[in-house]
């Protein structure tokens, strides 16, 4: 389904739950967040009506996120499920990787074709202090775990001057020996902190970098991409992605929209208005695609988090899922 700028959105994300085991600095405070009720949550009966509501729509790809998607009990058979819905032509999870070492194969086995990994450092100490208590160890374990069985990997680093910005080149380096995505993802003031601005490295500034070390060439987009340019360091089995959320939205190639884990549609991530589908999901499903629909057409043009009048609220993205 195409909405009103003429963009087809074929591309659910589903936060399946509001809770994480790490507290990443620029996610969400150290005390962490209200958590929501078990009623509250959507169960997984609901979220598969969502879902097979969306395929019909147009939907084609689902990647399902938290919190931490894997702390929640059934994930695997619902994972599973989602695969099977008719439509439905890739299942992709977003985790930080704690968990994954025991998972992975369980995860391939229940259709899951790829994973956003978010990893942020390859220090140990500053891995640490960006997620106020992980291990490092501990996810590349798991990202071992998930490569050897197949299972796509995309690294996702949010870059943050001062912190760990100076580990451009040695997260790049790595799509030389594994055939990885390694995506540089410009900071997002989701929290509001004080001189956010100073955190921001551009993507302009990220590809300067990249390219005063590297041969690149450009990669083209593919039919369920999402934001990131893509390139791929010659002759490198891996690629680079690079992610301009505020420096050059990327808003007019937007293909998705978002459900919460409690139930509220959102057509775009830096946008206060939501739809709550709990209501519709006891009613006729036609009524259900109604309002799916109108969360498609709602979409904006662009977001407005560059805008002082008009910035959206301070959130967690555990709220909403990443």
């Amino acid at each position: 389904m195409q909405d009103t700028f003429g963009r087809t959105i074929n591309y659910l994300r589903l936060s399946i739950t509001d809770r994480c085991n790490l507290r990443c600095s620029y996610c969400m405070p150290a005390e962490g967040v209200p958590l929501k009720t078990c009623g509250d949550i959507l169960r997984y009966e609901e979220f598969l009506r969502i879902v097979t509501t969306a395929a019909q729509l147009g939907i084609r790809k689902v990647r399902v996120t938290g919190g931490e998607p894997l702390v929640r009990k059934g994930v695997l058979d619902f994972l599973r499920r989602v695969a099977g819905t008719p439509g439905i032509a890739e299942v992709a999870l977003t985790t930080n990787g704690l968990l994954l070492a025991d998972q992975a194969q369980a995860l391939r086995d229940a259709g899951v074709r790829g994973l956003n990994v978010s990893l942020d450092s390859l220090r140990p100490e500053i891995f640490t202090r960006i997620t106020r208590g992980g291990s490092l160890a501990t996810v590349l374990k798991g990202l071992e775990a998930a490569e050897s069985v197949g299972l796509i990997i995309k690294l996702n680093m949010v870059v943050m001057r001062g912190i760990n910005d100076q580990e451009i080149l040695p997260f790049a380096t790595m799509s030389l020996d594994r055939p990885w995505s390694v995506r540089f993802i410009e900071y997002m003031p989701i929290m509001r902190e004080a001189n956010w601005q100073t955190k921001i490295v551009s993507g302009a500034e990220i590809l300067a970098q990249l390219s005063r070390h590297h041969d690149l060439e450009t990669l083209p987009r593919g039919s369920f991409c999402g934001p990131a340019r893509t390139y791929r360091i010659k002759n490198a089995p891996g690629t680079l992605g690079i992610i301009t959320p505020m420096s050059e939205h990327f808003c007019g190639s937007c293909n998705r929209i978002r459900v919460t884990a409690a139930g509220l549609a959102k057509s775009c991530l830096f946008n206060d208005g939501t739809v709550d589908l709990k209501p519709y999901l006891q009613r006729p499903e036609a009524e259900l695609e109604k309002v799916l629909r109108q969360v498609i057409s709602a979409k904006p043009a662009q977001h407005l988090m560059d805008s002082e009048q008009q910035q959206p609220a301070a959130f967690s993205m555990a709220s909403i899922g990443g």
